[in-house]
């Protein structure tokens, strides 16, 4: 029994000898933390005011700032564990041992990161292009190292993993400066085409946002069940695209119907038949 509490009475000892042996790297080690973490965010503050003062891509800026925000993070726990006196050697080991485990439990979040990187480099799209893309239609609103923003036409924030992203179809409305829309509009096989087509081109002479060069264009695009249907092509700027094509569709149907040009809808006819006496 003496020689148990004689051997608890060594442990403590031995404990607190160690502790003040390690307290003075453990308070260097706290000062290391405090001062890191206030140089951190010291750096980032200059970076930021530096992206502000040069014209760079906002993308681009958000995922540097980011990422050297993660980096300087890592680099401070290095500084602090080995202040601690844990060997770089064995600190590598650990650090890649431990990055392994990380990197396997977390493969989404690193083709997320890669897929980021991708979308850099390659550009196919801006901070602030309109862009579909996973079912989604909405203007970029932020390029992260893991996910991409959007916010959509009902000012809805949808967030989208850039893994998927990268690799995915996207559709980009803001690269080219010009937009073209294909209206189609069927008119009853009894009223006059060219009548028809004269009203949507006239149309489109008269607005303003609607291009002239490329002319727009009326076809006959197919003859369906109860309509000849017809196609309207033209162009107009991308900033005053949505409201020329809305404007075209409530003129066209006044215009026609002014025109006494009928636009035909679904409907079905029933025929009763009586029995003979």
């Amino acid at each position: 029994m003496k020689d148990k509490i004689s051997n608890y009475e060594q442990h403590i000892e031995n404990a607190i000898e160690w502790f003040w042996d390690l307290l003075p790297d453990l308070i260097l080690a706290i000062i290391i933390l405090i001062v890191g973490l206030w140089i951190i965010r010291f750096i980032n503050k200059l970076v930021q005011r530096f992206f502000e003062r040069k014209d760079y891509d906002p993308a681009l800026e958000s995922f540097l700032q980011s990422f050297i925000k993660i980096a300087l993070k890592v680099l401070l726990v290095v500084l602090v564990v080995t202040q601690l006196g844990v060997k770089t050697s064995s600190l590598v080991t650990m650090i890649g041992a431990a990055g392994l485990a990380i990197g396997l439990a977390l493969q989404g979040s690193l083709a997320n990161f890669a897929g980021g990187v991708l979308i850099l480099l390659f550009k196919p799209f801006r901070v602030g292009d309109w862009i579909s893309a996973q079912g989604v239609d909405g203007a970029v609103k932020e390029i992260s190292i893991f996910n991409t923003k959007l916010n959509t036409f009902g000012n809805q924030i949808a967030i989208i993993p850039n893994g998927i992203l990268a690799n995915g179809n996207i559709v980009n409305y803001s690269t080219e400066p010009n937009r073209r829309e294909n209206y189609k509009v069927g008119i009853g096989y009894g009223s006059d085409i060219k009548k028809a087509k004269d009203i949507l081109l006239d149309i489109c002479a008269k607005d303003d946002r609607i291009l002239k060069e490329p002319a727009p264009e009326v076809y006959v695009d197919s003859l369906g069940d109860s309509s000849v249907n017809l196609t309207l092509r033209f162009w107009a700027p991308n900033d005053v695209f949505w409201p020329a094509r809305f404007d075209l569709i409530e003129q066209s149907k006044l215009r026609f119907d002014a025109a006494g040009i009928e636009i035909p809808f679904p409907q079905r006819v029933v025929h009763k038949v009586e029995d003979g006496d």
